[in-house]
């Protein structure tokens, strides 16, 4: 089945929502709450342990209802069957986007150009059960027969940026195995890796699926080269694994045929941290964990794929997005967890989000005229807090934000948490509300400031109205974890199909490594 190519400005729900946007474009969210004391209630979805409350958003029911129309208008279901069946919907590059059959529990076959794929991904979560467990009890042994102390991920893009922040979002699930990650081309970053490690004990994983990226190749070779000033050719087996489908060029680096996993091509790089990709954090959190961070995707994908669009988080906080960047005109959206764990997640969705929706011609071929993808940026709370959060409450560009939290912290230090999470209620609190010029008139009068208030007055005024959604989580878990990345990566799809581009090529990260490749055979 092929996707359907309609332009969403030529819909009659986008003509709608054209005709609905002045009515509530200067509501206040004061006003909306004011006005119904159960918005709360009414504007939140509970999936599992996930809380997505979305009613600090400046939207009315008559909004969602419309953008649900728009949603069906351009066949969203039948796309997510698509999707959801291994149909090619990357056609430009002729590929399905079957990340989702990576984690999926159920007993159920399924296809990719006629073949069943269910027995290769079994198959290859059996590989890596098996390795990590070798490695982890110690059986795996180095060319000294040392057991390995420390993980290396040589990889970059999707073969970095998921692994790395899982790595770092589950570092309270973590082993005893050091795990490290080497992506940049520049040397002084492998340099600052390698240079602690020691050769005997160190595990280098490989991840290129074509086994030529110019980048995890040099660095690759540089830390080759490095242990062997130690070691010998035939130890490399020994120390490097690889995760390609380039086996040729995988052996001929030094790399035993059963150190190779697999990668497929209806997997795109940044929606494969669930394959072999994962390999580096089955390695840092045991197997068992990495297992329920693919049950926690599994789930969130049957809620998306089983849920009516009113009531389906993914579509709901898709549709918001659509609402704020093609009709409020908003070029960013900000991603806050206030969990330190997640400091890397903003920079995981600014690839698989932005790489994504960054098109300009859609599915037709044409050029678009109206706004898609969005800039992606933030940093967990509170450290934002004192930080560019100032731009969110008194700037001039709306920004809307989604702040992350959890119920539970994973230490237990009750002080500590309560007060984190008052900053986050806090934040979303008073980017809706703001502060009235009477109420910082009062303030000013009760610190004593009377003769300054004329000349202060104006600086402390905060006109509220800074849409935010809060997903709150009881507890960083794997499981959560998985929940939470596939729930962003469904609202990746979601936004591909309503501005009818396609999300899953990246034509624009090739033409700067051709230039590179051009400019480097002038030296």
């Amino acid at each position: 089945m092929a996707l359907q190519n309609n332009n969403p400005t030529k819909t009659a729900a986008w003509q709608k929502l054209t005709n609905h946007y002045p009515k509530v474009k200067d509501l206040h969210l004061k006003t909306l709450f004011n006005n119904n004391e159960n918005r709360k209630e009414e504007f939140t979805i509970n999936f599992n342990d996930f809380e997505f409350d979305y009613s600090k958003n400046r939207i009315t029911k008559e909004t969602i209802d419309t953008l649900v129309e728009l949603a069906n208008e351009v066949d969203l279901k039948g796309a997510m069957d698509a999707y959801f069946t291994g149909e090619k919907i990357n056609v430009t590059e002729n590929r399905a986007v079957f990340h989702t059959a990576l984690r999926s529990q159920s007993n159920e076959d399924l296809f990719v150009d006629g073949e069943n794929i269910t027995p290769e991904i079994k198959g290859a979560l059996a590989k890596i059960e098996s390795f990590t467990n070798k490695v982890v009890s110690g059986d795996w042994k180095g060319y000294t027969n040392k057991s390995i102390t420390d993980v290396v991920n040589i990889g970059i893009g999707g073969s970095d940026l998921g692994p790395d922040m899982v790595v770092e979002s589950l570092k309270y699930y973590n082993n005893h195995l050091n795990v490290h990650f080497v992506s940049n081309i520049d040397g002084d970053h492998v340099q600052e890796v390698i240079k602690t490690l020691n050769p005997e004990t160190t595990l280098f994983v490989i991840v290129s699926k074509t086994f030529t990226t110019q980048e995890t190749l040099t660095n690759a070779t540089t830390i080759k080269k490095w242990f062997l000033q130690n070691a010998s050719n035939e130890d490399v087996a020994k120390h490097f694994v690889a995760v390609s489908t380039n086996l040729d060029s995988v052996r001929n680096f030094g790399i035993a045929a059963d150190n190779i996993f697999p990668m497929w091509d209806w997997v795109g790089g940044r929606f494969s941290l669930w394959s072999a990709v994962g390999l580096s954090i089955s390695l840092a959190v045991g197997y068992n964990n990495f297992k329920d961070l693919l049950v926690g995707a599994f789930d969130m994908d049957e809620h998306f794929k089983n849920t009516p669009f009113e009531k389906n988080a993914p579509v709901i906080l898709s549709l918001i997005g659509i609402w704020y960047t093609n009709f409020f005109e908003a070029e960013s959206e900000a991603i806050l967890p206030y969990s330190q764990y997640l400091s890397k997640l903003a920079p995981y969705l600014q690839q698989a989000i932005m790489e994504s929706n960054g098109k300009s011609v859609d599915r037709n071929g044409d050029r678009v005229d109206y706004q898609t993808g969005n800039i992606i940026w933030g940093a967990p709370g509170s450290n934002s807090q004192h930080a560019f959060m100032q731009l969110l409450h008194q700037g001039t560009k709306l920004i809307p934000a989604d702040f992350i939290g959890f119920k539970e912290s994973l230490y237990g230090d009750q002080d500590h948490h309560n007060k984190l999470m008052a900053n986050f209620y806090a934040q979303t609190q008073a980017l809706a509300e703001g502060k009235t010029k009477e109420e910082a008139h009062l303030d000013l009068k009760t610190q004593g400031k009377i003769d300054a208030i004329e000349s202060l007055l104006p600086y402390k005024v905060f006109e509220g109205n800074k849409p935010s959604t809060s997903i709150l989580i009881d507890k960083l878990t794997p499981k959560s974890l998985g929940s939470l990345i596939s729930f962003y990566e469904h609202k990746i799809f979601v936004q591909g199909i309503i501005w009818n581009i396609y999300s899953y090529d990246q034509f624009g990260v090739e033409l700067g490594k051709e230039l590179a490749n051009k400019f480097l055979k002038k030296q």
